[in-house]
């Protein structure tokens, strides 16, 4: 049980099955995310979860890409609840298509909420962590965040930046007492999933189409386990692990793959000028 989690993106998908878990084990809990009619709903049903009367779970409606708008968030949420000894940046976007025709505005905002929305947060919450003396920190990246992957160039580079955030900070923050984890889920049953499928280019759906999805239930509660195991690297699911330990070693082998799959797709799609 924590005291107080701070949860960006909590009103859907990893980010509120990982409050559902916080909340019925106990903890208090502020969710930050854009909707405000997501944000009420989400704490109606979280109420019903709650196992003692002293809980609170508290809603604040926040774009985390603003960083005026996440210091008023954090601060609301540290007044309401105390300073947090968790926080998890689940806030996400991913929109994959093909390079060439992705508008620059996509980048942007990909980079903007992925990137930006976990370090503001990140800043904002760290200068009263160090003063509490303990702390920990979630960050999501992805498998994308491991290695490049086809149609998603304004995702995969936004979750590499967020796996090297979280590298450079590990060793900064453990000599102030405060943990940081990086999450590299699977593909996650999750509304964003849902959108992604929408502009997915064929290719991309054929090079994944074969890889493991994980509900969102199943990954909050790996989250949660290497959370209290204090491990900074957490991979829910076997193929994240193994990505994990040897993407480097499988880059050329994959990168091989996705090639031939890209190669055998354009084949298909061309017409037949025989007929």
């Amino acid at each position: 049980m924590y005291k107080h989690a701070i949860i960006t993106g909590g009103s859907s998908g990893i980010g509120k099955a990982i409050a559902k878990l916080l909340v019925e084990s106990g903890s208090s809990i502020s969710i930050i995310a854009r909707t405000q009619t997501k944000l009420n709903s989400t704490k109606a049903e979280l109420e019903t979860f709650k196992t003692h009367r002293n809980q609170q779970i508290l809603v604040i409606s926040a774009d985390v890409s603003q960083r005026e708008q996440v210091e008023s968030a954090i601060a609301s949420a540290i007044i309401g609840l105390g300073v947090p000894d968790l926080l998890i940046t689940s806030a996400g976007i991913a929109h994959p298509g093909y390079f060439a025709e992705l508008p620059m505005a996509i980048f942007e905002q990909t980079m903007a909420i992925n990137y930006f929305g976990t370090l503001y947060c990140i800043k904002a919450v760290l200068r009263s962590m160090i003063e509490q003396g303990k702390g920990h920190i979630v960050v999501i990246s992805s498998g994308a965040g491991l290695i490049g992957l086809y149609g998603y160039t304004p995702y995969s580079p936004s979750k590499f930046a967020v796996r090297g955030l979280a590298e450079s900070l590990r060793g900064e923050l453990k000599t102030a007492g405060i943990y940081i984890s990086i999450v590299y889920p699977p593909d996650t049953d999750t509304p964003q999933l849902a959108a992604e499928n929408k502009t997915k280019p064929i290719e991309t759906k054929l090079i994944t189409q074969s890889a493991q999805i994980m509900t969102a239930e199943k990954v909050a509660f790996d989250i949660l386990l290497g959370v209290k195991r204090k491990l900074f690297v957490i991979t829910p699911g076997r193929e994240m692990f193994l990505l994990m330990r040897f993407h480097s070693l499988f880059a050329p082998i994959l990168q091989w793959y996705c090639d031939r799959i890209v190669g055998r797709s354009r084949n298909i799609s061309k017409p037949d000028n025989n007929e």
